[in-house]
């Protein structure tokens, strides 16, 4: 990357690679051939090339192959750039209201200036604790422009890691868009005044522990350990501040294509994983020895793939998420009849967004459909990776026997077409069919000549020689 590419990145806050680490106390963005234990380079490009083609076919994949997009086996870094935008539904909005993002950050806010820093608790100890200038720069126009977009929410600190971990791998207008989609569609309510929605998800958090792990419930309800003092953190920040970053993202993979129920999943694994045992319980005799046990989970538990197979096979699907919330609103609304949180403001996942903006769109006839291919970021190109040595050999003698195959069928055929030609007569001439036929046969008629020395005589009518007659042949 040259440095004049290199500065326009910064100047939209994304995360530069570079000797120093990228701001906010995170580690740098790692590369395939950088951490051990990643698939071979063949397949990662493989996964390119088919994330490749279901980007460029959007409306077709969400809509008649929405299971294909389910990423259980997480995004290619260099796709997350396009998926995530597509994903959450923030392309569509850049398209819809486009210019917004670039008046909004002309404007001034210094509230959110002098909260930023204070907002990012170092997940790891850095030699500059401070943000770089054009990182912090760009995070302070995101977050400025998202209080623009709703004012009456306002900023939350909760918001800075969500949207410094958007602007690490695309620009800062797309990075907007994707931070309102996910606090209006994704989590309506989390980042308002009230908070209403982090109570009820806390609640109904509680409620699904009881089932998953009812060892740790009960441990938790004996120390009077609420959900708020370690769901609020994880819930809130996408759990960015909590785990490494390679786990992060891939959360942040199965989430924005899942929904929320990715972050109960992983709340209730995490709580398994520290809680789960007798053995684990026998040294937590108060609140602050099951927190710091929460918070100190061994890291080789924390790895993205052991991690997200975890995950995936927690039985807790979207319909038991939302009947817990009914079942927890319910009981919160008699105890405070004033509780305005709104079930129907969340969706479920990436699919019940698509299809929520397609009908807008159906219900604005003036707006065309969007272009779902339209991006801020160049468009990747990536060769089909070599296929291996026994796979090529085997597509080899594919292509002989489809040779040999098709030669022979050409000398068959041309093998049919002699013979053919050689039954063939060549066309004498026809005999005319006359058989039920009559034909009238008759002879000229010839003149009498008249007898000498009869001047002047009448030589009278013609004589034939012999009659006509009709003659049939059968």
């Amino acid at each position: 990357m040259g440095t004049e590419q290199a500065a326009d990145r910064e100047s939209e806050g994304i995360g530069v690679q570079g000797e120093e680490e990228i701001a906010f106390g995170w580690t740098p963005i790692l590369f395939p051939s950088s951490r051990p234990g990643q698939p071979p380079v063949e397949l990662i490009r493989r996964r390119e090339a088919r994330w490749l083609e279901m980007t460029s076919h959007w409306e077709k994949a969400m809509a008649r192959r929405y299971k294909k997009v389910l990423c259980r086996k997480g995004i290619p870094s260099s796709m997350r750039a396009r998926c995530w935008p597509l994903l959450c539904g923030g392309q569509v909005c850049l398209y819809v209201t486009p210019g917004f993002f670039l008046k909004a950050r002309s404007m001034l806010c210094c509230t959110v200036g002098r909260e930023l820093c204070m907002g990012f608790p170092m997940s790891r100890p850095t030699s500059n604790p401070r943000p770089h200038p054009c990182r912090q720069r760009g995070l302070l126009q995101l977050l400025k422009a998202y209080t623009l977009y709703r004012p009456r929410e306002g900023y939350c600190q909760a918001q800075g890691p969500v949207a410094a971990l958007l602007l690490m791998h695309m620009p800062a207008e797309q990075a907007f868009w994707c931070l309102v989609q996910i606090s209006e569609r994704y989590l309506p309510g989390y980042y308002s005044p009230e908070m209403e929605a982090v109570l009820l998800d806390g609640e109904v958090f509680v409620a699904l522990l009881r089932r998953v792990c009812p060892k740790a419930y009960k441990h938790l309800q004996k120390h009077g350990v609420g959900p708020l003092l370690y769901v609020t953190e994880w819930f809130l920040c996408l759990y960015s501040r909590t785990l490494p970053f390679p786990t992060v993202l891939r959360i942040w993979d199965a989430f924005l294509s899942e929904g929320v129920k990715v972050l109960f999943r992983v709340g209730l694994v995490l709580v398994r994983l520290a809680l789960g045992s007798s053995e684990k319980l026998r040294d937590c005799t108060g609140v602050v020895e099951t927190l710091e046990k929460l918070r100190n989970i061994p890291a080789r538990l924390l790895q993205e793939d052991t991690l997200m197979a975890e995950v995936h096979d927690m039985a807790v699907s979207d319909r038991d998420v939302e009947r817990e919330c009914r079942v927890q609103l319910a009981k919160l609304r008699k105890t405070r009849p004033d509780f305005g949180c709104r079930l129907e403001r969340r969706l479920p996942n990436a699919k019940a967004i698509f299809d929520a903006q397609q009908l807008e769109d159906a219900q604005q006839p003036g707006k065309g459909s969007h272009p779902a291919s339209t991006f801020l970021i160049p468009e990747i190109v990536v060769n089909p990776p070599p296929p291996h040595p026994k796979e090529q050999r085997r597509l080899e003698r594919e292509r002989l026997k489809e040779q040999r195959r098709q030669e022979q069928e050409r000398r068959r055929q041309e093998e049919a077409a002699e013979k053919q030609a050689r039954k063939k007569k060549p066309p004498g001439r026809k005999k005319p069919d006359t058989r039920g036929k009559t034909f009238h046969v008759g002879q000229r008629p010839v003149l009498s000549l008249i007898p000498a020395g009869r001047e002047g005589e009448d030589p009278g009518p013609t004589k034939r020689n012999s009659a006509p007659y009709l003659d049939t042949y059968f």
